[in-house]
């Protein structure tokens, strides 16, 4: 192992008493945990796998729950892993995790309108997933063959929240916040014609969405998602103990 996977030449390492780590080139943030319930996650794109691999041993010392690394390539996930063992990779997801949560009873769904939409939807899935969440995935329920969601009306109805994923003119969280009760979390992805104008058009329609109190994410955004039902699974949880 070569001194570049420790961290970028010149760069400095000292950990502070500030709640981070200063590695020159990063600062991560060691209380995020303490703080929000999960460390920091590492967004891969624009860094170099050395940065991602300094990045990723601060965390790993300086926490105790999960580690992640979003948007990253096979390619890079593969140099990552070979330096920071433990490690494991979802080529759909592209996400790379260390120490995954163990499960805590919090039931999210993860609808996705159509197979398109899947990658966006699996990337939701995934982080939940090593964050602790319990996931059941349902594929391909988009509303242009509204009896294949009627169909899993019962799967809907038993879950603490519901993400929805889709593109074109983004009505599936619009369907579901009509059936459920629970929270849904709406993600508008980038997928479909070019009115769509790469999302914009979906974003808008669930910002609009006659059905009251949606949470929207940022076009494509699964892991934008997932957070939002971490925090929403830790106060549930919490409120569960206490009871």
């Amino acid at each position: 192992m070569t001194a570049e996977h420790d961290q970028p030449a010149g760069a400095e390492r000292r950990q502070l008493n500030a709640g981070f780590d200063d590695l020159g080139f990063a600062r991560p943030d060691t209380d995020r945990e303490a703080r929000l319930g999960l460390p920091e996650v590492v967004y891969g794109p624009g860094k170099t796998p050395a940065q991602v691999i300094g990045v990723v041993r601060a965390l790993l010392a300086g926490n105790e729950g999960p580690v992640l690394v979003t948007r990253v390539t096979a390619e890079d996930a593969a140099e990552v892993g070979a330096a920071v063992e433990g490690g494991s990779y979802d080529p759909v997801a592209r996400l790379l995790v260390w120490r995954p949560a163990a499960e805590r009873p919090f039931r999210v769904v993860v609808a996705s309108a159509g197979t398109s939409d899947w990658p966006v939807a699996a990337e939701a899935a995934a982080v939940a997933r090593a964050i602790g969440l319990a996931v059941h995935e349902l594929r391909d329920v988009g509303v242009a063959g509204l009896h294949r969601l009627l169909a899993e009306t019962e799967t809907l109805a038993a879950a603490d929240a519901v993400i929805c994923v889709a593109g074109m003119e983004g009505a599936l969280p619009s369907v579901v916040g009509g059936l459920v009760g629970c929270p849904v979390i709406a993600v508008p992805t980038s997928v479909g014609y070019g009115a769509v104008f790469e999302g914009v058009t979906p974003l808008l329609a669930m910002l609009s969405s006659c059905a009251a109190g949606l949470v929207v994410v940022n076009i494509d955004s699964g892991f934008g998602a997932a957070i939002a039902a971490h925090r929403m699974a830790r106060r549930a949880t919490e409120q569960r103990a206490v009871r």
